[in-house]
């Protein structure tokens, strides 16, 4: 079943990043970062046309509406002077087709506010797809800035730089699920972040068993008095 507009939009939006994390770890992340770069320009480029095909179709149903209001009133004046030329058969003739205008007239009106709101998804879609176009770009920029560091160092073994840069992309990638998802646990941050987590989780344990203590003796000494 082939992929829809709003599927594929959702896939780069949100769930793509952990897969181009995966590959990232293959050790090609600036070539997968690219990748993903001209997947969100093909889908905007096909969003765009979407969007284009969807504003002609609103012009259409506009032009329609506007002829079937014009020609409703003119039927209202054909009516009234049938009537002042006692031709009534002209006049229900009028009156017949005011009837389908009528009837007509909401469903285009229906007709205009669906591609209305489609309209604006497309819109919506185009936004969030720059969005990402963005930050991939920055994301890039970032990644390839290390690697000019990492080449400057004196003294880099390969495998030091090969680690390095594994884990350079998967920092600039865990910003990107952090900031789409807010699961910033997701993807394992800094050696120095690790462990001022591992020092804050013993402080939170370490005031937890002193309350409970506390909690404790004040229990016992309530009970001797």
């Amino acid at each position: 079943m082939a992929e829809t507009v709003a599927s594929r939009v959702s896939r780069i939006i949100v769930g793509g990043t952990h897969a181009l994390l995966d590959k990232a770890e293959n050790l090609a992340p600036e070539a997968v970062m690219n990748q993903a770069i001209r997947e969100i320009e093909q889908v905007a480029g096909e969003v765009r046309t979407d969007l284009g095909k969807c504003e002609a179709a609103k012009h259409l149903v506009l032009g329609r509406i506007a002829r079937l209001n014009a020609e409703h009133e003119s039927l209202a004046e054909q009516v009234d002077l049938a009537l002042n030329s006692n031709r009534d058969d002209l006049a229900s003739a009028a009156i017949a087709r005011q009837a389908d205008i009528e009837d007509l007239l909401p469903v285009l009106k229906k007709s205009l506010d669906e591609q209305s709101e489609q309209g604006r998804e497309y819109e919506s879609y185009l936004v969030a797809l720059q969005a990402k176009k963005r930050e991939l770009e920055q994301t890039l920029e970032d990644f390839r800035r290390s690697q000019e560091n990492l080449d400057a160092a004196p003294g880099a073994m390969p495998g030091s730089s090969r680690q390095s840069r594994v884990e350079e992309a998967e920092a600039s990638f865990g910003k990107i699920v952090s900031r789409h998802t807010g699961a910033a646990g997701l993807i394992g941050g800094s050696a120095g972040d690790t462990a001022k987590l591992r020092e804050l989780a013993e402080m939170q344990r370490n005031n937890r068993v002193a309350e409970r203590l506390a909690a404790l003796k004040a229990g016992r000494n309530g009970k001797i008095d």
